[in-house]
């Protein structure tokens, strides 16, 4: 038997405290995602896309982001956890009379006429005893910027703004709380509740979520999610790490295009009470190349295809542009105006102001871009298929530019905003660029202006070891002219610019773990000896502790490397996910979950395990 009672008094929808970063999973099905703490409550979620604004953010405002709470009405511990091998997710309550779980979920529609319904499943399930349990929707629409109306229809309610309009099923009475909802029930073993949220428009319509329905949609995100991890070739030691990255990857993707995004969060913050907060829910050019590189090594070939045919339809390459021929980021539809914008009504998570969107990055000079993207199409030439003859003259129009362009300076991998250096990364990965093409032309005998790429590529070579080499600190450095170690160097031997074992290299590598690196977490630069126009410190950035462990691998380092690494395992929250940056007390700092972080642990972990054997 299932009861509803009224007695609950709802208090405000942002009463409740910040749940830190980790505390947190993630649910999505391709276009969107959205963030459940471990106390059940969903405080962040953009529909109908990972770009668009905000319907919950109480990750960045517990007063005014809005909320989707859902837990215990008793005190209870909380646990969650992913139903395995997939993203659906589980948060579980156990109290003195009973144990209860939410399972939260996004379908996988492959019905044409209910994509645009963007459905978000709850699902609460009373196991042992009895549970009561509390609901309350609170939505915010555009960040919280644009008011809604509530109408209570049979079974559910309607929420209405100027922009997006939802529709809540719930199989609980509902009662209204001026513009929000709110039920409070019990369940007995056995017994059930759903809530689902979706879209209303033009082409979807209002519909039920039974408890049969919710049940077939349960069973098919959880084959969906199986089948797909299915074509992991990854048999290696650390498989449920590697296979937690990579379906956290594939949530990170934007099924229409292709595109893959950085995170799929703005603002959270590098450092609690900084200034240090981007919007990261766009394509990197950069961050999206190297995730084929770690989904082309576990044999994930489609998604490498279907980022290819992002860049072909949807990246744009002018050469009027700041940047040159390509942006350092798009839209996920491939768009190239990301204007930046502060939302000065919101606080900021735990305070930390300002909440950015937009992105003001997007048309910074990168150089290394062109080496991460040259790099993607060369892996995926040789890995997957080869590459089409227009795709080559593309290829072949962007090396050219390069050889005109690479001496310049610009503004790095870091996006730093305190002027244009040259930045040693940027010049290798400008060789990068020149390289890879080179192999392809020669391999496949495509045409090639192969004697002036050659002189360009040595000259960037020669460039690099007399002026991005320090004697004084016997190691490579950040930019010419200054004795700055910068993490992103780490990459030369991943690269094959140098030998893992050449002697400027090893030495390098001490210096780095000597100055930047702290129980194997690795800091990428030292803000205080490399201004980078911010003010405030950040944590350890933890693409850079596993470039770090990769690096020692190479360099025959196997002990030191296994260790590091084992480390960098111990970081990750209660569900395997990382955002950016590692804080001084071992907590999760920036944008989560972070590709950029999982897809440097798949590498990792890639080729630790083939050096161990």
């Amino acid at each position: 038997m299932m009861t509803a009672g009224s007695a609950w008094p709802p208090g405000p929808a942002g009463a409740c405290r910040y749940l830190p970063i980790a505390d947190h999973g993630l649910i999505g099905d391709m276009r969107s995602v959205a963030l459940v703490g471990t106390d059940g409550t969903i405080s962040w979620y953009c529909c109908p896309r990972f770009d668009a604004p905000s319907v919950f953010a109480s990750i960045l405002d517990a007063d005014r982001g809005g909320s989707f709470e859902l837990a215990a009405d008793v005190p209870a511990r909380t646990k969650q956890f992913y139903f395995p091998d997939t993203n659906v997710l589980i948060t579980r309550f156990s109290a003195a009379d009973g144990v209860g779980e939410i399972q939260d979920f996004m379908p996988i529609v492959g019905d044409p006429g209910e994509v645009g319904r963007h459905r978000l499943i709850r699902r609460v399930v009373c196991v042992r005893g009895t549970l009561p349990f509390r609901a309350r929707v609170a939505p915010r629409f555009d960040y919280g910027r644009q008011p809604h109306s509530l109408s209570l229809r049979d079974g559910g309610a309607i929420f209405e703004s100027p922009s997006l309009s939802l529709a809540l099923t719930a199989g609980t009475p509902l009662e209204a709380d001026g513009p929000d909802v709110w039920s409070e029930f019990k369940l007995r073993e056995g017994e059930c509740a759903v809530f689902a949220l979706d879209r209303l428009g033009d082409d979807v319509t209002r519909r039920s979520c039974p408890v049969a329905e919710a049940e077939e949609q349960f069973t098919a995100t959880v084959a969906y999610w199986r089948r797909w991890l299915s074509a992991s070739r990854y048999r290696g030691r650390w498989r449920e790490m590697v296979h937690r990255s990579a379906l956290t990857l594939k949530l990170l993707t934007y099924a229409p295009t292709g595109g893959i995004v950085a995170a799929p969060t703005t603002s959270l913050p590098e450092q609690v009470g900084g200034e240090r907060n981007w919007d990261y829910r766009y394509v990197w050019v950069r961050d999206s190349a190297f995730c084929v590189y770690a989904l082309l090594r576990l044999g994930f070939s489609e998604e490498a295809a279907a980022f290819m045919r992002f860049l072909s339809e949807h990246v744009s390459r002018g050469d009027g542009g700041p940047s040159g021929p390509l942006q350092i980021m798009y839209g996920i539809d491939g768009r190239t105006e990301l204007p930046e914008a502060e939302l000065p009504h919101l606080e900021g998570h735990q305070g930390s102001a300002p909440v950015r969107i937009g992105n003001a990055a997007a048309g910074q000079l990168q150089l290394d871009v062109y080496g991460a993207l040259i790099d993607s199409v060369y892996l995926y030439d040789r890995m997957c298929q080869p590459i089409s003859s227009d795709l080559w003259e593309e290829v072949h129009t962007l090396v050219d530019w390069v050889c005109d362009n690479w001496d310049r300076p610009d503004e790095g991998i870091w996006e730093t905003r305190g002027g244009r250096k040259n930045f040693v990364y940027s010049r290798l990965m400008c060789w990068v660029a020149i390289e890879r093409a080179m192999r392809m032309a020669g391999r496949r005998g495509l045409p090639a202006d192969t004697p002036r790429w050659q002189r360009a590529r040595d000259a960037i070579y020669r460039q690099i070891m007399r002026y991005g080499w320090s004697d004084r600190l016997q190691a490579f450095v950040q930019h010419f002219d200054d004795d700055v170690l910068d993490a992103s160097v780490l990459m030369m031997p991943l690269t094959k610019f140098v030998a893992p074992t050449d002697p400027k290299w090893l030495s390098t590598l001490d210096a780095l773990g000597g100055k930047l690196v702290s129980d194997s977490l690795v800091y990428r630069y030292d803000p205080t000896t490399s201004p980078d126009g911010l003010r405030g410190q950040e944590g350890t950035f933890s693409i850079c502790s596993f470039w770090y462990v990769e690096a020692l691998t190479r360099a025959g380092r196997l002990d030191e490397a296994r260790l590091a690494f084992e480390k960098m395992l111990t970081y990750a929250n209660h569900l395997g996910l990382y955002a950016e940056e590692i804080g001084q007390t071992g907590e999760q700092l920036g944008n989560f979950p972070q590709a950029f972080t999982h897809l440097a642990l798949i590498s990792a972990a890639f080729n630790l395990d083939r050096a161990l054997g």
